[in-house]
């Protein structure tokens, strides 16, 4: 038996370079604790579980994983029953997500870490199963005295990394004991068990993700093919790998001498360029043919027996006409079939809870369409509407989750209720979320896991029922790429997006110019467009989308005479943009432009004062075709 001393010297003739018979892995794990970490062997380095706050955090960001991996879990807590072990599924970061282990040692597994909320990052316990799997990236067992701190070298614990369908290492499962016999070998069996748990979840969370794309699963031996593959990858439907477990990264890196680690040379590639194989060659490998037959080989002459799983296809209903379509949503646009489309499927959305995001340029309507989802649900709570980018970020944490009295100087003496509790039982529209601050974000995303809300200054959480509707005018992948918004957030609010096109591109242009003609009838009295009017408004850009086109119209209906618009009364930027001429419609105006110009769109352009890209949609816009 080791004493503390001996093992602190052991570590001293690591650092030295000393060799002392320990493991590779072990060595490396130990120079880093000394050199990276800067931890020191004679300070104890005890258990740590992180704060309940925090470890609700952790636990929403995994949460999918471990509805996932729930049931290789328990099958693999069953298989070890009765030998005293403890299982443990942490994130990347090494803190404990999961935890299944017997309750009678709830004392003693907390007090030695092995517990929900414990973390177990090499920076943190010094080299230890999880820590050194997340660095490694390899499966390992860190066994009694191979721990840096004396606190662990008891334990025996046995980690194997589970990778997400992009390669990157998002879990690691570790199978603890409190003691074990004194030999390492004695921890080759969990050893297997974990990684080929590991392996399992890997491929669950793989068919889960690309249910739609075809899945291409190995085995070293066709007994095993069906029933437990070794490894699997998805291929979409022009032949290119996008996603894998870390099995198939293995295999598709090998196939081509490179690095799995480095799956940028992996993802996106055709199949064809690690396998002799390619998109229209899978149904060859499905189940139609016997599995001994079903053998491929890769670039670099190994071969494989394969399983390909064809694309889930569902049975499409046939499609919502506009008279199905709940009046709400029918009133946001016209009988376009492209838009007609759109409010179909934001009526089956309405009648779900699931989490819609809408984007589209600034004045598109985007409120517009939350509020219809909204009217068409059937939610009996209010429509609460919180624009992220007009509040000050200081009032946005009160705004949105109340305070409660005293929280903060200048608090009412009552306190207040936030948005989010003003929504319950109905729907909260969160306008430009991309803007909302990333320390809120945090906090958005525990009430829409939690379904609770905490006021400000409050240590009661307060049970909500809310339907979120979120939009932006920025790309939100962009801004997570960028780390400014936060990506597991960016799922949760992404159930599900309806993209609102431009007004430049809307193909009921008329339609919806009508519907703001009608809001500024005075009476009897209508507003009439003239043609050259219309022509000006349909060669317009509308960089400010449907809110402009109503801020022109309020003009025009200021200044017109008789209730006719003419382009003298429109904002000069817009009847600048017209064509010119009167008497002839706006298509017969721009044929005789262009026919005088010899179809030369520059030429038009020009003498239009316009540019090409606005000729070139008006030619679209009215069918016009060059004639000889």
């Amino acid at each position: 038996m080791f004493s503390h001393s001996e093992h602190i010297r052991e570590i001293e003739s690591v650092a030295l370079g000393r060799s002392t018979g320990r493991d590779d892995t072990v060595v490396r794990s130990w120079l880093r604790c000394l050199e990276q970490h800067r931890l020191d062997p004679t300070q104890a380095c005890e258990a740590f579980i992180v704060p309940e706050t925090q470890l609700k955090e952790h636990r929403q960001q995994s949460e999918e994983l471990v509805a996932i991996a729930r049931s290789g879990l328990e099958q693999l807590f069953r298989q070890v029953a009765g030998q005293n072990y403890v299982l443990l599924l942490s994130d990347a970061k090494g803190v404990t997500v999961e935890f299944l282990g017997d309750p009678l040692f709830d004392n003693n597994l907390r007090k030695a870490g092995l517990y929900l909320g414990s973390e177990w990052s090499e920076g943190r316990a010094g080299t230890c199963a999880v820590g050194a799997c997340i660095e490694a990236g390899e499966a390992l067992t860190i066994h009694q005295t191979d721990h840096f701190d004396n606190t662990h070298t008891p334990l025996s614990c046995t980690a194997a990394p589970i990778y997400d369908t992009g390669g990157r290492l998002s879990a690691v499962l570790d199978i603890s004991l409190l003691s074990s016999p004194i030999l390492k070998a004695s921890q080759n069996l969990a050893l297997h068990l974990v990684t080929a748990t590991a392996r399992r979840i890997e491929l669950a969370n793989l068919m889960a993700q690309t249910r739609n794309e075809w899945v291409l699963r190995f085995a070293r031996s066709p007994e095993f093919l069906d029933v437990d593959p070794e490894a699997a990858v998805s291929i979409d439907g022009m032949g290119r790998v996008i996603g894998m477990t870390h099995g198939g990264a293995r295999i598709l890196a090998r196939a081509v001498g490179g690095d799995w680690r480095d799956t940028r040379k992996l993802i996106g590639q055709p199949v064809s360029r690690f396998l002799d194989l390619d998109i229209d060659g899978l149904p060859d490998l499905t189940r139609r043919r016997p599995t001994q037959d079903r053998l491929v080989f890769a670039r670099d002459g190994n071969a494989l027996f394969a399983h390909a799983i064809e694309p889930h296809v569902r049975a499409r209903s046939a499609p919502m006409t506009r008279e199905q379509i709940p009046p709400p949503l029918r009133r946001i646009g016209g009988e376009a079939p492209e838009i007609v489309a759109l409010q179909a499927r934001a009526a089956k959305l309405a009648r779900t809870r699931l989490p819609v995001l809408i984007q589209g340029e600034t004045g598109t309507g985007k409120e517009h369409l939350a509020l219809a989802i909204h009217e068409g649900s059937g939610l009996k709570g209010r429509f609460v509407a919180i624009n992220c980018a007009a509040i000050p970020e200081q009032l946005i944490e009160s705004e949105l989750f109340g305070y409660v009295p005293g929280a903060f100087t200048g608090a009412a003496p009552k306190g207040r209720k936030g948005l989010v509790e003003e929504a319950d039982g109905g729907t909260l529209f969160l306008d430009e979320i991309g803007d909302m601050p990333l320390g809120l974000q945090s906090r958005l995303l525990r009430v829409l896991a939690e379904h609770e809300v905490l006021p400000v200054g409050g240590t009661e959480p307060r049970p909500v029922r809310i339907r979120i509707v979120s939009a932006s005018h920025r790309p939100l992948q962009a801004l997570v790429r960028e780390g400014r918004f936060r990506e597991d957030l960016y799922y949760r609010l992404n159930a599900a997006t309806l993209s609102l096109p431009p007004l430049r591109e809307r193909p009921d242009f008329d339609w919806v110019l009508a519907q703001i003609l009608e809001r500024y009838r005075d009476g009897d009295r209508r507003l009439n467009i003239s043609q050259a009017s219309l022509a000006a408004l349909k060669a317009h850009d509308w960089p400010g989308n449907i809110r402009e086109l109503d801020n022109a119209v309020a003009v025009a209906a200021a200044l017109c005479e008789d209730g006719v618009v003419e382009p003298e009364d429109l904002p000069e930027a817009i009847a600048a943009s017209g064509i010119g001429g009167s008497g002839r419609g706006p298509a017969a105006r721009l044929e005789a432009l262009l026919k005088s110009c010899d179809w030369n769109v520059s030429e038009a352009a020009r003498r239009m004062g316009c540019d090409r890209s606005t000729i070139h949609r008006q030619v679209k816009r009215y069918g016009l075709i060059q004639r000889h």
